[in-house]
C-alpha cells in the first residue's frame, strides 16, 4: 500500500503536532524539562505574555502532559507549579532531537550555546534511532510505512 493512500488525519505525527506543534508549547516543555515549574518563573524565562502561557499550560494539562500542583509559601496565597506527567516526559526525545537539529543546522558561526549532559557521568546526551532488532537508523537509512489497521480514506 502506498503511504499516500492512508488518511493523514489518523497519523500519529499529525496528532502529536496538533498537541505540541506550537513554538510556545515546545518552549514551555523545554523549560519544564529543565526544572522550571512555577508560572512566574516560566513567564520570566520565556518572555511570554501571561495569557499565552496560561493557554499553553492549560492545553498541556488538559492533554495529560502536565499536572498542576498547588504549593504555598509561608504568608502567601496558594499558587501552582507545573510538573510533567509520564506522558509529558515521554516527549523528551522529541525535544532533544529538536535541540540536536538546531545545533547541527541553525547554530551559526558561534556554534551551539549549550549542551545537554548525562548528570551521572557528564557525557553529552544525543538521540539515537534504532529498529527493534538494534540496527542503527541514520538519515540515509530507507524506511517504509506499513498500515496496522484498515486504511480509512478521507472524503
Amino acid at each position: 500500500m502506498d503511504f499516500r493512500e492512508l488518511d493523514s488525519t489518523r497519523c500519529s505525527v499529525a496528532r502529536t503536532a496538533a498537541l505540541v506543534g506550537d513554538a510556545w508549547t515546545v518552549l514551555v516543555l523545554r523549560d519544564l524539562f529543565n526544572g522550571i515549574r512555577r508560572f512566574d518563573d516560566l513567564a520570566a524565562h520565556l518572555h511570554i505574555a501571561r495569557n499565552v502561557l496560561t493557554r499553553r499550560l492549560t492545553a498541556l494539562t488538559e492533554a495529560g502532559l502536565v499536572d498542576r500542583v498547588p504549593y504555598r509559601e509561608p504568608g502567601r496565597r496558594e499558587r501552582h507549579e507545573y510538573r510533567l506527567t509520564p506522558a509529558g516526559r515521554d516527549l523528551r526525545p522529541v525535544v532533544l532531537a529538536m535541540l540536536e537539529y538546531g545545533d547541527r543546522h541553525l547554530a551559526g558561526a558561534d556554534g551551539p550555546p549549550m549542551r545537554v549532559e548525562h548528570d551521572g557521568c557528564g557525557e553529552p546526551v544525543y538521540v539515537e534511532v534504532r529498529c527493534a532488532a538494534g540496527h542503527l537508523v541514520d538519515p540515509a537509512t530507507r524506511l517504509r510505512t506499513v498500515p496496522l489497521a484498515p486504511a480509512l480514506h478521507a472524503g
